[in-house]
């Protein structure tokens, strides 16, 4: 089964690296494909997303485009994984809990990445890529691939 989301992280915040590791092995479908914010993909993905704040926050990319972002992030993600309906419910239920949660994280990301051990950090890095190249040999996210695409036809002109 090909990716059905596309989720845009920060790699360079240890502690949204390590929740990604975590968040990517409940992920047993593949249906999500990591994306670093700052990679031309990622930067590709948000273009309609002011530059302060494609990294304000996690984002996810359907295959038609639309971006969710923050606590908004949280159902589309819980609704793909294994048993992830009713956390997908309570987030949806609770929107607004959920991004005022988000939030809190989001501003308090730095300090929380101090928590979290260097080798966890070095570790989480290589559990992302490793489920990116997984997904990608299995066809990959339809938004980054449509991303990839535009970059081609772009840098072909």
């Amino acid at each position: 089964m090909p990716a059905t989301l596309t989720v845009l992280y920060d790699e360079d915040c240890g502690f949204c690296r390590a929740t990604l590791a975590l968040l990517l092995r409940w992920d047993v479908r593949r249906a999500l494909l990591p994306e670093a914010i700052q990679s031309p993909a990622g930067q590709e993905l948000l273009r309609e997303l002011a530059p302060d704040d494609r990294l304000a926050s996690a984002h996810v990319v359907f295959a038609d485009g639309r971006v969710a972002s923050g606590g908004d992030a949280v159902a589309p993600i819980a609704r793909v994984l294994p048993a992830g309906a009713p956390v997908a419910l309570l987030a949806s239920a609770l929107a607004a809990p959920t991004r005022l949660g988000y939030r809190w994280v989001a501003r308090n990301r730095i300090a929380l990445s101090r928590g979290v051990p260097q080798r966890f950090k070095r570790d989480a890095a290589a559990a992302i890529a490793r489920h990116r190249a997984e997904v990608l040999a299995g066809g990959g996210g339809p938004s980054v691939r449509q991303a990839a695409r535009r970059e081609r036809d772009t840098a072909a002109t």
